[in-house]
């Protein structure tokens, strides 16, 4: 999100080049650039004793322009230091070191005249970007002469008290942000001049600048280590040298192709590159070099897109061979041994309750009544661990993935099919081993008793959710006795959690209806009905009860080690931000008392319901909560009013679940406790795994939403306001939640301007108010799917005569101008940032697997 005072990027001034007709070969130019003489370098010290000077002052002060000059002056600087006349500070400040040369420098006549020759010598024309690398390249952020990066050499300090080890998070094409290592202190701002081509994710090592517009600023000066190679972007051929333009609206560099490194591709083609080359401190406005590994098609093609996006994220595409003969080879028969060894519930009635088009059913449901009239409950799960074993290449792989990702039109699985779909799933009329969760419940939803143990089921039935709600609505069919006893129970546990203080907010999910070449046919918001929320609810009985019974288990420090889900409170500066937001539409909410937080949220989202303003309020407050992780520390989940709470139901499709019940299992059979640091960084791991997994399913998203709305231009919807910028207000349409932007600048009826404050547009005229929540009538404009963008303008029923007058005087201001609204392209945001990309039908992350959603 861009920051409104953020300056430019600092740069040094570009050299001119020389009118391409007059252009000289780049031997003859190269051969003209005067020689940087040693002794020239070295008074500009001798000059000024005591002084220190910088790599990129010495490059001004003796006019370096060319690449040679470059390269010379830093050889020079090196042997100065190595001799011991030079004294390296830190980075790339020098100084003189020899005290006798001190005392020399200050008796000797001063070198002015020299270094003014010096000056006058060195300028040459500057070679042409075309003869350097090819034909009109594509160069984001081209350097300029003396710009100031530090060498790799060994010569250069590797740590001080004014440098510090992070993490990049790259957030406009401008600049970036490290996260420090040790956690103390502030983020690091860095422009992306200043990134040494250091990339999402990459470790750094950061010198620290100083303050700069409030905020902590500094250089890269080393990438420690690169955490991707491999690019996703569209090719374009220039020549026969192509450049890949990056996907990642975020990226800040182009990466050259050579020839050889092309593979057959075509412009036009989206391809994944991998990098081979970075350009170092020498090598300054060069692009990276790297070879194309692998073609998806045409850009702008299903196929190529999807793919696209799964190797933007990291995402596999297959599984190794020897993980799949790890599967193929496990034996699908049930031993009488191992039966022995577990409870036995295939006398008792049990079924599933999933999706239509699931295969993979990691859940069932038991029911009976006892004796004394309570009902015995099972939740049973599929026994995953008793197949993957650790120190196989099925458990590595599965580790590594740590969850399966649900693209629009596949899905990427943490284990094989074998698995997933085969053995693991619990599919009817076939014995399963399980892990379970049994509980005694009354009447009243109450928990009497609880079991946790190995068992063994035979699913009697198959229901899809619209199968279970028909039971539920109408109290017909096979087993709707049943169904509906699950459902009273469950609406009983859900009243206990929000009596203990739950928060209600609920996302909406995005689904699309896709043809047979993937091309989107529809798109809808999924209900959650009674069926989705009778699963839901017994999962989270399972999970809790779980991570109850491992807590409680041992009384004193340490606990036992366990896999937790946890979710903190939320950070009252950003709940106070939420509040004053709300507040502009009529919503009080009283957070005076810590304890009453979640009561009030929930009373703000029964009142926004049915209003205009309704997504954009439960967007918002998701976004201000905290994020729920997986950890070994028992902290708690706020969202869900649990002092204890794990993950355990989904084993076959998240890594956390297997870690719980290889856990569950150890401490049931007396194992001792189990050291905690290697199971907190599977933890570390597995948490951001899951969000790079939602990261590609939004992008899947908006990339589909945007191919929905290309069939549909110059179509008129009603939308709601869903954002605001300098550049234009974004509008969320109502029925298929696709998002667009309008620009201000084509906003009829006046001239408008931002009301950061208030969160809305006024016209400066007319004093019309445009602000989030406003119904408005759009029609769409533009559909790119290589930028995965809308454009939309409003409907007007002026006039056509006075739409025209209009429009002629927006043209003749522009032209006064010099152009038309050049506001930053990643927005000045007020309450929403970014660009018109897609759509937030998914803004608080998507639903998993049918309701069993993300807690």
């Amino acid at each position: 999100m861009k920051n409104p005072k953020d300056p430019a990027a600092p740069r040094a001034a570009r050299a001119k080049a020389a009118p391409a007709a007059k252009a000289a070969p780049v031997s003859k130019i190269a051969a003209a650039a005067a020689t940087i003489e040693q002794d020239v370098v070295y008074r500009q010290f001798a000059d000024n004793p005591g002084k220190v000077l910088a790599y990129r002052q010495l490059s001004r002060r003796l006019g370096i322009t060319t690449k040679v000059q470059r390269e010379q002056l830093f050889a020079h600087l090196k042997e100065l230091k190595e001799a011991g006349r030079l004294e390296l500070l830190q980075n790339d400040d020098y100084r003189l070191a020899n005290p006798t040369d001190l005392q020399v420098a200050a008796a000797a006549p001063k070198g002015r005249k020299i270094a003014k020759k010096a000056v006058t010598q060195a300028a040459a024309p500057a070679i042409l970007p075309e003869e350097e690398f090819g034909q009109d390249p594509i160069i984001h952020r081209r350097r300029s002469a003396g710009f100031d990066h530090v060498g790799d050499g060994p010569d250069r300090p590797r740590r001080d008290s004014n440098t510090v080890i992070g993490t990049v998070s790259l957030a406009t094409p401008r600049f970036a942000f490290v996260v420090r290592e040790d956690g103390e202190g502030d983020d690091i701002r860095v422009f992306t001049d200043q990134l040494r081509y250091a990339l999402d994710g990459d470790l750094v090592r950061v010198h620290l600048r100083g303050i700069r517009d409030g905020r902590l600023t500094g250089d890269v000066v080393e990438v420690l280590k690169r955490q991707r190679v491999e690019v996703v972007g569209r090719l374009q051929l220039h020549g026969s040298i192509g450049f890949v333009k990056p996907d990642n609206r975020k990226s800040y560099f182009d990466v050259m192709v050579t020839p050889e490194g092309l593979a057959d591709s075509r412009n036009g083609d989206k391809v994944l590159v991998r990098i081979s080359e970075f350009p170092d401190h020498e090598g300054q406005g060069r692009n990276p070099v790297g070879t194309i590994v692998r073609n998806f098609g045409a850009a702008g093609e299903n196929e190529a897109e999807i793919n696209a996006i799964m190797a933007e994220f990291g995402l596999p595409f297959e599984f190794p061979s020897a993980v799949e003969e790890e599967a193929e080879a496990i034996p699908t028969t049930i031993s009488k041994e191992e039966i022995a060894k577990r409870r036995d519930f295939r006398d008792v009635l049990t079924f599933t309750i999933d999706p239509a088009d699931a295969k993979d059913f990691d859940d069932a449901l038991s029911l009976r009544t006892l004796e004394n009239g309570h009902y015995e409950v099972g939740v049973h799960i599929a026994d995953v661990t008793h197949y993957v074993r650790i120190g196989t290449e099925l458990e590595r792989e599965g580790k590594h993935r740590a969850t399966s990702v649900y693209l629009v039109d596949r899905v990427i699985p943490m284990l094989p099919e074998n698995l997933s779909n085969g053995l693991c799933s619990l599919r009817p009329n076939e014995d399963k081993l399980t892990f379970s969760a049994v509980f005694e419940i009354d009447e009243k939803g109450k928990i009497h008793e609880s079991w946790f143990g190995k068992t063994i089921i035979h699913s009697d039935r198959r229901f899809s959710y619209e199968d279970a709600q028909e039971r539920i609505e109408t109290g017909e069919g096979d087993l709707a006795e049943e169904v509906n006893l699950l459902n009273r129970l469950a609406k009983q546990l859900s009243a206990a959690r929000f009596k203990k203080g739950a928060i209600s907010f609920e996302t909406q999910e995005v689904k699309f209806k896709l043809g047979e070449d993937g091309k989107p046919l529809g798109v809808y918001v999924k209900e959650r009905k009674d069926a989705h929320k009778l699963i839901e609810e017994f999962m989270l009985q399972a999970n809790k009860g779980v991570a109850e019974y491992v807590f409680n288990k041992r009384k004193t420090k340490p606990r036992l080690t366990m896999v937790y889900r946890t979710h903190d409170a939320p950070d009252p500066d950003r709940l106070e931000n939420f509040a004053l937001f709300a507040q502009k539409f009529g919503h009080k909410l009283n957070l005076a008392n810590p304890k009453k937080v979640s009561t009030e949220l929930n009373k703000l989202s029964e009142d926004v319901v049915g209003r205009p303003e309704q997504n954009v309020i439960q967007g918002l407050a998701i976004r201000s909560m905290s994020k729920a992780i997986y950890t070994t520390e028992p902290l708690g989940h706020f969202g869900l009013a649990f002092a204890h709470y794990s993950h355990f139901t989904s084993p076959i499709r998240r890594y956390p679940d297997m870690m719980a019940h290889r856990l569950l299992e150890h401490y049931l059979n007396g194992g001792k406790n189990v050291p905690s640091e290697a199971v907190e960084e599977e933890c570390k791991h597995s948490s951001a795994r899951e969000k790079l997994a939602a990261n590609a399913e939004r992008a899947s998203i908006k990339y589909k939403q945007v191919e929905y709305i290309g069939a549909h231009i110059g179509e008129q919807f009603t939308g709601v306001v869903s954002g605001l910028t300098e550049r234009g207000i974004y509008v969320e349409i109502e029925a298929n939640k696709c998002e667009g932007m309008v620009r201000i600048s084509d906003i009829p009826g006046d001239t408008w301007e931002l009301d950061k404050d208030n969160y809305r547009l006024v016209g400066r005229g007319s004093k019309r108010i445009i602000q989030f929540g406003d119904e408005l009538q759009v029609v769409v404009t533009s559909a790119n799917l290589l930028d995965r963008t809308i454009d939309m303008e409003l409907v007007d029923d002026r006039p056509e005569h006075i739409k025209q007058r209009e429009r002629a005087e927006r043209e003749a201001g522009r032209a006064s101008r010099g152009g038309g609204y050049r506001g930053d392209k990643n927005g000045k945001s007020s309450g929403k940032g970014g660009s018109s990309r897609g759509g937030s039908g998914s803004s608080g992350g998507r639903g998993d697997k049918g309701g069993k959603r993300r807690r």
